[in-house]
């Protein structure tokens, strides 16, 4: 019987790992911003900004004095599908009145995602850089966490990281509303 006693233990510590029993400690914030995986346990803090649950965010949005800026990636029409094949793009759902700036959550951005999410930060504040500025995507997303450490580093001084994300805002009751991607008027 002493082999079983290993085993029961290595089950037992499964579980818990499994379960989210076993945690190695607060995951602290990196000094710059954060790759793959993006779903994973994500600090809580972000240096600068203001970190918000559920309960603040709903008062926020209810004031609606907050930009809220979603930047949960766009799915990508797939490699190697015929130009001719009908793709349909997954519906993004969001807070009501948020601004969707799919892709500038990632560690590095390309030059136009730069330009992309200044642009879009700029006319949903109307360049007021004191606005407040709440930014999320889902929970366990480091996302928002780089999205929003971009937002300081353009001198946003509110900045609010919304860590749960839609996944808390719908755990909680609250709305979502299909949304289409932020572009830029003509």
């Amino acid at each position: 019987m002493p082999c079983v006693r290993p085993v029961v233990a290595l089950a037992v510590l499964a579980v818990l790992a499994a379960a989210g029993g076993l945690r190695a400690g607060p995951v602290p914030e990196p000094a710059g911003y954060r790759g793959e995986p993006y779903r994973a346990d994500v600090p809580a803090t972000l240096t600068g900004a203001t970190t918000v649950g559920t309960a603040e965010a709903r008062d926020l949005w209810r004031r609606g004095e907050t930009v809220f800026v979603d930047v949960m990636p766009r799915t990508a029409r797939p490699d190697g599908l015929p130009p001719e094949a009908i793709w349909r793009e997954t519906p993004r759902e969001t807070i009501p009145g948020a601004i969707w700036l799919p892709n500038v959550g990632y560690e590095v951005l390309n030059p136009d995602e730069e330009d992309y999410l200044q642009a879009g930060l700029a006319a949903a504040t109307r360049g007021d850089l004191s606005r407040p500025v709440l930014f999320f995507c889902l929970d366990r997303c480091w996302m928002s966490w780089n999205a929003a450490k971009r937002g300081l580093s353009l001198g946003y001084r509110r900045v609010i990281w919304y860590p749960q994300g839609t996944d808390g805002w719908a755990e909680a009751g609250l709305p979502l509303v299909e949304t289409a991607p932020w572009s830029p008027a003509p």
